[in-house]
């Protein structure tokens, strides 16, 4: 250390001279001077001072172009994000718009099949009165006809008896016993003549009544051929209708893991509505083989039922969605957060309609906690759906509600972000994705 006019001095390495010159070029050494009345004072403002100052500014100059960017950007990133929601929102719209106008669509084909194929059984009925009719006559003219050839033909021995008498008389006649005839005799050849005339005459109109008979059954045969194409043309449409019809409900309980004929069966056993199964039709075969028409017909009906059935199992099992309104996926089934999300969120303004998914029974109306305001409902197959962190409740416990019945209003209660519905599909307790029967619905209905 040394003493110098400025006070003390320390002293430095050539290094950190060097230093300090290069400072004091960039940032010479200043005076902030301070007066007052009585008295000026300065405070000096050394190059290291200034580099931390300005080292400072900078730092803090920075910081607010970052942060402003990250605002901003974030901004943008905001605006994307709502523009590709509401472009979301509309294709989802536009495809539920799509898909209820299919299932108007397949709804109204049903009900044509079903016009359809009463109108073919009227029809088949009536065809079939006539079938039976039409071979009660043929029978009838084939019997007649037998009864006719057997007259003709006594009829024709008859004559010959009558021809060979008449010869006989005629000879004796000739040998001159014309004398010992007798009136008898007389009655008798002209008896024979009236019953040849008679006989000739049975004889042409019976060959008439053959003719006829034989032409009329000609064009029996051939009106029996037309009525069974067109029998057949009525069939095939009709078949090809419930294969349409019944394929796709198949696809829809496999697609959801549904047994469907298992289903069909615990539909059948608690099947308690108007009309009941369909009736197979009998057809008299008159102890003959079996009518393949009659076989047709029934496999129709079957299909029939098989679809009936399908309708009442559909409305038991939650195949609708819950919201109907706007709203947005959130979250799905899966893992979240090192845990089970049992269920899926779909998310809307507070106070939006919830509709039930199925037919069933409300077991459960109330608050639970982390659920918040909770609606369970019990349908049949072993299905029970839960909607949560509802706002409003319009049901309640053990009341029997209808597939989209409207339950309560979306809210945000129990542990949740922000308004949304949490909705869970758990089969024999055990929770499954609800898009499973959601989706299957959607390719149907």
């Amino acid at each position: 250390m040394t003493l110098g006019r400025d006070g003390p001095h320390i002293l430095r390495s050539p290094l950190i001279s060097k230093l300090h010159l290069a400072l004091e070029r960039l940032f010479p050494e200043k005076r902030l001077f301070l007066r007052s009345d009585t008295e000026t004072r300065f405070i000096r403002l050394k190059s290291e001072t200034q580099l931390v100052a300005w080292t400072g500014s900078t730092i803090v100059v920075a910081w607010t172009i970052i942060a402003t960017a990250i605002l901003l950007m974030d901004s943008i990133g905001a605006g994307n994000f709502r523009a590709q929601a509401q472009r979301d929102q509309l294709t989802y719209e536009q495809r539920l718009n799509a898909m209820s106008a299919e299932r108007d669509m397949r709804a109204t084909e049903a009900i044509a099949a079903q016009d359809r194929f009463k109108s073919a059984l009227q029809q088949i009925s009536i065809m079939q009165t006539e079938l039976l009719a039409n071979e009660e006559k043929r029978r009838e003219l084939e019997t007649g006809l037998e009864v006719v050839q057997a007259t003709l033909r006594d009829t024709m021995k008859a004559r010959e008896a009558a021809r060979s008498e008449l010869a006989a008389i005629a000879e004796e006649s000739e040998n001159g016993n014309a004398a010992q005839l007798s009136e008898d005799a007389i009655g008798t050849v002209d008896m024979l003549a009236a019953v040849l005339a008679e006989t000739a005459a049975e004889r042409d109109t019976v060959a008439a009544d053959a003719t006829f008979a034989l032409d009329h059954a000609a064009e029996m045969e051939l009106e029996l051929r037309l009525l069974q194409e067109r029998n057949d043309e009525i069939f095939r449409q009709l078949e090809e209708a419930m294969l349409v019809s019944v394929e796709p409900l198949d696809d829809m309980f496999r697609a959801a893991g549904m047994d469907p004929d298992n289903l069909i069966s615990q539909v059948r056993r608690g099947y308690s509505g108007t009309g009941g199964p369909l009736t197979p039709i009998q057809f008299s075969t008159r102890g003959g083989p079996v009518d393949p028409d009659a076989e047709r017909a029934n496999s129709i009906l079957a299909s029939m039922d098989r679809i009936n059935l399908y309708r009442i199992a559909a409305e038991k099992a939650p195949f609708d969605i819950p919201v109907k309104a706007n709203f947005r996926f959130t979250s799905g089934f899966g893992q979240r957060w090192g845990r089970l999300h049992a269920g899926t969120d779909f998310a809307g303004p507070v106070g939006t309609p919830i509709y039930s998914t199925a037919d069933g029974v409300v077991t459960h109306a109330g608050w639970t906690s982390g659920y918040g305001r909770l609606i369970k409902i019990r349908h049949d197959f072993g299905i029970e759906t839960r909607y949560a962190h509802l706002n409003a409740m319009s049901v309640s416990v053990g009341q029997r509600v209808s597939r989209g019945e409207r339950i309560g209003d979306m809210g945000n209660s129990g542990r949740s972000t922000g308004p949304h519905l949490h909705y869970e599909v758990r089969v024999g307790g055990a929770p499954v994705n609800p898009m499973i029967y959601i989706r299957a619905g959607q390719d149907v209905f």
